[in-house]
């Protein structure tokens, strides 16, 4: 029952998360227009809307027992040592946050209105397949360091960490926009690329699946080697 509930919060969470990501950019374009702000200085209103989002976002996944929106974290820290999940409570919590993607993607498609639409579609590849996977791979490398480092040796203000968070996603997001979207996260990646009917492609599966995931443990294993766990001590 306990792992359950854990999934259901996982794709409950996941379906929030992938609605309000896909509003980013409509959301930015109408602040930006209403204070007249263009070009990079628009980029900083996308901080400040992540970084809402995060701290929202954070008391959201405490409240649902300690929820996830993207598998590559849950990966990651196993790989660090930290986290109670297992290969059973990924084969379980994984397919509830694809799912809770895909009504996400869905949701977002029928509430958005029509003059912003065009800004939806989720991750796209606009390279070969090859380098589509080698750039998710660094990309969400990068990413987890970030999210382990800010979470695990960052300062203990939220405000802080989530000022960091935000700020090192949105520069990520913005390095990746001419590559593969990107995602860096699975789970989104399915929820759209379902919508479109390209969840069953074998370029899906090796740009959006092997590619973070190779990423995010690799990241974990390396934050281990930088910063090992302390060692436990034998009583005398």
């Amino acid at each position: 029952m306990g792992l359950l509930k854990v999934a259901v919060g996982d794709g409950v969470l996941t379906f929030l998360w992938v609605i309000c990501a896909s509003s980013l950019g409509a959301v930015t374009s109408v602040i930006a227009k209403a204070i007249g702000v263009k070009g990079i200085a628009s980029m900083f209103i996308t901080i400040s809307l992540v970084f809402v989002l995060l701290f929202v976002f954070g008391m959201i996944a405490d409240a649902l027992g300690g929820a996830s929106f993207n598998p590559t974290g849950t990966a990651a820290f196993y790989a660090v040592g930290l986290g109670g999940d297992s290969l059973v409570s990924a084969a379980v919590r994984l397919p509830a946050q694809a799912v809770g993607a895909v009504f996400g993607a869905f949701a977002i498609l029928e509430l958005m209105p029509r003059e912003y639409k065009y800004m939806l579609g989720g991750p796209s590849l606009r390279v070969d397949m090859h380098t589509g996977a080698i750039v998710e791979g660094v990309l969400t490398f990068t990413s987890t360091i970030a999210v382990l480092y800010v979470i695990l040796r960052g300062p203990n203000s939220v405000l802080m960490k989530n000022a960091m968070l935000s700020t090192s996603i949105v520069t990520l997001v913005t390095v990746g926009g001419g590559y593969t979207g990107p995602s860096m996260n699975p789970a989104n990646a399915f929820g759209w690329a379902y919508v479109y009917n390209r969840h069953n492609t074998w370029e899906h599966f090796y740009v959006y699946w092997i590619g973070p995931f190779i990423g995010a443990i690799s990241s974990g294993w390396a934050f281990r080697i930088v910063f090992p766990p302390p060692s436990k001590q034998k009583s005398a």
